[in-house]
């Protein structure tokens, strides 16, 4: 066995301890069996070499483990609590959190162990302490079920996003066309798009955002725009107005889902630079770009 088998091997038995409460050790074998980890047994099935170093039954070491796992889900959840605590802001509340919307938080929260994500379930649980109705089940449901690619793919496109306050919801902006005129029916219209990989978002992260709910499967158009109405979204810490210079110009975008806009607030992050540029360029010919 080489040294790296011998550290993963060390670990695993370590982990296995500490879920279990008991030691597991190597069998010793008396007959022809060598004990060796590569071997089998006459039926071609490799025989299990480790046991419970225990005196206690079987019962006694479920009975163990249960308390293990009520011991660490109470650390959880001690720690989230401790979290919001320290992130909550000295503001008037506009009431108390939903009884039962607070007991499927617990319910749900109390597995979660990773510090970075137990911040998050914290920031919700101040969220909802300021302003009730905030964050969803269903918002609670889709961020304990999330894999560590769909939380990836959520990080990368939360620096994309743009507060769209007519809609009350995030948007990311992925470009615009102008109709063609009717007096110029062989004209194609221009059409300008904005490349989101390059600033981070790939096509599969757009699709693994979809499958999880977060994003509507669709591109969502606007209506024509009016060169006297500019057209603002709000990224963290800056507004961008985009005015037409002419008409019939219309914005393509990716819109969140209800859960996806809720999930996006936990992500408090500034625009993604190389998107900022790509919107400065890409809608430049068309539109006056003004940030403030």
């Amino acid at each position: 066995m080489t040294v790296k088998n011998a550290q993963v091997k060390s670990s695993l038995a370590l982990l296995i301890e500490e879920k279990l409460g008991v030691t597991m050790i190597k069998k010793v074998h008396r007959g022809a069996h060598t004990g060796s980890d590569d071997s089998y047994s006459a039926q071609g099935k490799t025989p299990i070499d480790y046991v419970v170093q225990s005196n206690d039954s079987p019962l006694k070491r479920a009975l163990k483990r249960q308390q293990l796992t009520k011991i660490q889900r109470q650390l959880n959840i001690e720690a989230i609590m401790a979290n919001a605590l320290a992130l909550c802001p000295d503001v008037t509340s506009r009431g108390r959190p939903d009884p039962d919307w607070l007991e499927h938080f617990i319910d749900l929260a109390e597995d979660i162990a990773n510090q970075s994500m137990q911040k998050l379930w914290a920031k919700i649980l101040v969220g909802e302490t300021v302003s009730p109705g905030t964050f969803s089940i269903k918002s609670l449901q889709t961020l304990k079920q999330m894999t560590q690619r769909e939380a990836t793919a959520l990080q990368k496109c939360a620096p994309l996003c743009g507060y769209l306050a007519k809609e009350d919801s995030y948007i990311i902006l992925i470009g615009y066309y102008k109709k063609p005129s009717f007096f110029d029916l062989l004209r194609k219209g221009n059409k300008e798009s904005i490349n989101l990989s390059k600033a981070g978002l790939s096509f599969p992260n757009v699709l693994t955002l979809m499958d999880i709910g977060l994003l509507y499967r669709q591109e969502i158009e606007s209506s024509n725009l009016k060169p006297e109405q500019p057209f603002s979204l709000s990224f963290q810490g800056k507004t961008l107005s985009l005015t037409a210079k002419s008409n019939d110009l219309v914005l393509s975008y990716y819109k969140l889902t209800q859960t996806g806009d809720e999930l996006k607030k936990l992500i408090t992050v500034p625009i993604n630079k190389q998107y900022k540029g790509q919107l400065e360029q890409a809608f430049n010919e068309e539109f006056d770009c003004n940030w403030g």
